[in-house]
């Protein structure tokens, strides 16, 4: 049993737990993740490490409530304890001899995208970071993005903070001047990185996706996390929860990405819907 020892609402659908986990703690690394169980009879989820406290042995969680699974987590509360809490898993980002970086998040995605940042401008990279939101309700992690980078811009679909665009607009703006990056990392709705990966191909970027599909087991037993990757004009199927979750952005098949990630979209709604009325039941 793993103690929620932090729990904290970022916006009306994003919730943010520090989980005590000290072996977790200790190995987790950024773009790596971990899966938990919120009961014995729960299903899996993955959710990526948004950060970790060695000398309390806590790690960082950052999801929105979408489902079932994320809708009993968020019905936790501080000092309450989940069942299971399995990591670190998958690659750790690369960021090695990095000088100038590019990070690009998008929604809910910025939970990923930050430890990456913070872990760059640590070592002495220059961040670039653009983040993006439908509207400013959802905006989270601005103070955090703004500590951890040389610049920070941010982008809202209604205009109602930062710019009115959507990310590419900032990225591709930057590009046009002249601006040098040794790569973009974009990690946030699958559209959006496709998007993010054809303006960086523009100009001949090397850009970096963080891929999350359907994942079960995380350890690429059960081929649920499969991707398509196109490598030298040939088809290529990796996994992403043991090769990834970061990919090469110009070899992803995101069409197919995102044909398989709406393959239970009406069983998921379904379970969310029936979570949704066991809580308020337990409520009154």
């Amino acid at each position: 049993m793993y103690r929620i020892i932090r729990k904290k609402r970022l916006n009306p659908t994003v919730t943010m737990m520090d989980i005590e986990s000290p072996l977790v703690a200790r190995k987790a690394k950024p773009g790596q993740f971990i899966i938990l169980r919120v009961d014995e009879d729960g299903e899996r989820i993955p959710l990526t490490v948004a950060g970790v406290n060695e000398e309390e042995g806590s790690v960082k969680i950052i999801f929105q409530i979408v489902g079932a699974t994320t809708k009993l987590l968020d019905a936790k509360e501080e000092n309450e304890y989940i069942e299971d809490f399995v990591g670190p898993l998958g690659k750790a980002t690369d960021i090695e001899g990095k000088k100038s970086v590019c990070i690009v998040g998008g929604g809910v995605g910025c939970a990923i995208a930050l430890p990456i940042a913070e872990a760059l401008y640590k070592e002495g990279c220059e961040v670039t970071s653009i983040i993006g939101f439908k509207n400013k309700d959802i905006l989270i992690l601005e103070d955090e993005f703004r500590n951890n980078s040389k610049d920070l811009y941010i982008t809202t679909d209604d205009g109602s903070y930062g710019e009115k665009a959507n990310v590419t607009v900032p990225l591709k703006r930057l590009l046009e001047s002249g601006k040098k990056f040794d790569e973009v990392i974009t990690i946030g709705p699958l559209i959006m990185m496709k998007f993010v990966v054809a303006t960086c191909k523009e100009y001949g970027v090397p850009c970096t996706v963080s891929m999350n599909p359907i994942m079960i087991d995380g350890t690429g037993m059960c081929g649920g996390c499969r991707l398509t990757l196109n490598v030298d004009g040939k088809k290529v199927t990796k996994f992403a929860c043991v090769d990834g979750p970061d990919f090469n952005g110009y070899e992803v098949d995101f069409d197919e990405a995102m044909s398989r990630g709406r393959m239970y979209f009406d069983f998921e709604r379904h379970a969310y819907e029936e979570t949704c009325n066991l809580l308020n039941k337990e409520v009154r």
